[in-house]
């Protein structure tokens, strides 16, 4: 992903996210560069170079719109967004602007990170505003044994220990009231979570920030 810099890489995601309303649509060079802040002028080099560069046909006097391998690249970087997004507002509960920190940090993000960083989370389908997650090229593999996962995020019929409680404070003091700590066995079954065989209800936030490792290989 680092043969792009981060201005290229940005100009595609916007252009992905209008074809992702209208996959046939032609991304008019003006509504380019509104969505970029730029002048038409701008926008029309980037264009040209994105199209030396194989990830945009250029449509002369119109815009432009994805080439099969800049759709496959942009879908790309969509999803490392939306992967940052649900890490830093649902696991680590960072409170400043999301969106903002995501969009920087999804240009530094390489492919074993990403991956690592899906697994992680469970391979979530939408972003926290809901927004789809792309799957173009998204590699979704068995979960193994000892992975390491929220217990948010814990597939159907997958059963896990506690190894890590992210929360503090009251939440803590909540989760202390439901039985659950470190060691804790939780199960989820048909979407419903026991811990230690008792029913266990916690918000969305707090179940992101409860890490556990899978007993036993999930999905192969």
């Amino acid at each position: 992903m680092s043969d792009y810099s981060e201005i290229e890489e940005m100009y595609l995601k916007r252009i992905f996210e209008v074809h992702v309303d209208t996959p046939d649509a032609i991304v008019r060079t003006t509504q380019l560069a509104s969505l970029m802040d730029v002048s038409p002028a701008s926008a029309t080099e980037m264009i040209h170079r994105l199209t030396n560069r194989g990830m945009v046909t250029h449509v002369p006097y119109k815009g432009c719109r994805l080439s099969p391998l800049g759709f496959q690249y942009a879908a790309r970087i969509k999803r490392r967004e939306g992967l940052l997004q649900i890490l830093l507002s649902e696991v680590i509960g960072f409170s400043g602007d999301v969106t903002a920190v995501a969009c920087r940090m999804e240009h530094a993000i390489g492919d074993d990170l990403e991956a690592a960083l899906d697994r992680l989370l469970g391979y979530p389908e939408n972003a926290p505003d809901g927004t789809r997650i792309p799957m173009v090229e998204r590699a979704v593999e068995p979960l193994g044994k000892g992975t390491l996962l929220p217990i948010g995020a814990l597939p159907d019929g997958a059963t896990a220990t506690v190894d890590l409680i992210l929360v503090s404070g009251v939440e803590r003091v909540t989760i202390g009231a439901a039985g659950l700590a470190v060691g804790s066995t939780i199960t989820n079954s048909g979407g419903v979570l026991t811990c230690d065989g008792s029913e266990l209800e916690v918000s969305r936030p707090m179940s992101m920030r409860i890490l556990a490792r899978l007993i036993s290989d999930v999905g192969g």
